[in-house]
């Protein structure tokens, strides 16, 4: 009753800028967010469980309960959608391959070795997206893959990603939808190097290849490249930095990955956005993550620079050429929390944005009204934004405020405790 008393007063208020809280909601909540498998396990994987997830990742704690192999990383998945509102998809990488006839390296990786994820995803009315995995492997110890001199490994990785792009369309097949595949790879270097040419020539060569593959309908496996500013062991030098792959996604008409966390530290990513969508030609998938001084992936958090991203796709209307996606991995608090809080401040940031006087503060701006443009910007930070959470999350059958917190504890109690 309080939750529609307050709604009540908020819807109101909103209606005042011209505001219509109920359309947020519904689009808020339609919009898809992929949940990332691997903070369910501390990015370790199914090929050996080790616990070191390895390749420039690392994921820090020893918060007890990791989940320890499919069953329980799906497990631990379903709990956490059942406490975050809006439509979810689930996002795999390769190396959480499930395999009931014996393993297999990446490079001979087959549909049926994700037949249990694509089982499941229909049993929970969700589908998947898919991620080849470069890092964490014996051909990658040297920090180089794709890039490699030597052309066993980089044709070992060429496979990789061949097999990759085939098994995202079979998830497609299944699923009915699309199948958005991210790839990334480690390569770089710890410190100086005479020659940055000759890797990003052997990486346009790799990419070209794996893509030139017309088997794979694109329309199923709908491919993205991500880049990166640094990260463990590749501190001096990336190869797939920034320009280089806002310039390949452009040119071979593929789609662009920008991760929050894979800048310079001082630096956001929001002003980008307008910049990229205004030529790259695909869609454009955001890795949703929060970096602390280096891309030390936290779990997100409903903050300033989370807000400004979904501000600029809302008022450049671009919500039909984004997929979104998170990237985090915190093993140092409950795994199911770390999962809920990051989807539910990444759904609080989209309904945030759609509720922005976009319409009011671009007439005043075209009227040279700059004043008025900067008031109702500071006004509208105040404005009753937690009631129309609580309404959303009302409506979309998860508990609102911190009452989702019981549920994690009773999950922890039965299960993790267990592990």
């Amino acid at each position: 009753m309080n939750i529609e008393k307050q709604y009540a007063v908020a819807k109101d208020q909103y209606a005042q800028a011209g505001i219509d809280t109920d359309a947020a909601i519904e689009k808020a909540l339609r919009v898809p967010i992929s949940l990332h498998c691997w903070q369910a396990d501390d990015n370790v994987g199914f090929e050996a469980q080790c616990g070191v997830s390895g390749g420039g990742i690392l994921a820090t704690g020893n918060y007890p309960g990791r989940a320890r192999n499919g069953a329980e990383v799906r497990a631990d998945l379903a709990k956490s959608i059942s406490l975050i509102p809006g439509a979810q998809r689930v996002n795999v990488h390769s190396y959480y391959a499930d395999f009931t006839d014996g393993f297999m390296d990446r490079d001979r990786l087959e549909p049926k070795h994700f037949q249990t994820w694509m089982d499941w995803a229909k049993g929970q009315g969700i589908s998947l997206d898919f991620n080849p995995s470069f890092h964490a492997h014996p051909k990658a110890n040297d920090g180089f893959t794709l890039s490699h001199k030597d052309a066993e490994i980089r044709n070992f990785w060429i496979e990789h990603g061949k097999r990759t792009r085939k098994i995202a369309a079979a998830m497609a097949e299944s699923q009915g939808t699309p199948c958005n595949t991210n790839f990334w790879i480690p390569d770089g270097a710890k410190d100086l190097v005479a020659d940055s040419w000759s890797p990003r020539a052997r990486l346009i060569e790799s990419f070209d290849t794996i893509f030139a593959d017309q088997s794979v309908d694109a329309s199923k496996c709908v491919d993205f490249v991500e880049s990166k500013l640094f990260g463990i062991g590749s501190e001096e030098y990336v190869v797939g930095s920034a320009e280089f792959y806002s310039n390949y996604a452009l040119t071979r008409k593929v789609g662009l990955c920008m991760d929050m966390g894979h800048y310079h530290p001082t630096e956001t990513i929001h002003g980008k956005i307008s910049s990229q969508l205004l030529f790259q030609q695909k869609k454009l998938l955001l890795h949703v993550s929060r970096p602390i001084r280096w891309d030390s992936d936290h779990v997100v958090i409903f903050n300033d620079d989370l807000k400004n991203v979904f501000l600029e796709i809302q008022r450049g209307n671009a919500w039909d050429r984004m997929v979104f996606a998170l990237d985090f991995f915190d093993a140092s608090i409950n795994r199911i929390a770390a999962y809920v809080i990051g989807t539910r401040a990444t759904r609080k940031a989209m309904l945030y944005a759609l509720l922005d006087p976009s319409r009011l503060l671009k007439q005043y701006e075209d009227a040279g009204k700059n004043a008025q443009r900067l008031a109702l910007m500071e006004e509208f930070k105040t404005m009753p934004f937690g009631a129309v959470w609580d309404r959303l999350c009302e409506k979309a059958g998860v508990p609102a405020g911190t009452d989702w917190l019981a549920g994690m504890e009773a999950y922890e109690a039965e299960t993790i405790s267990r592990k």
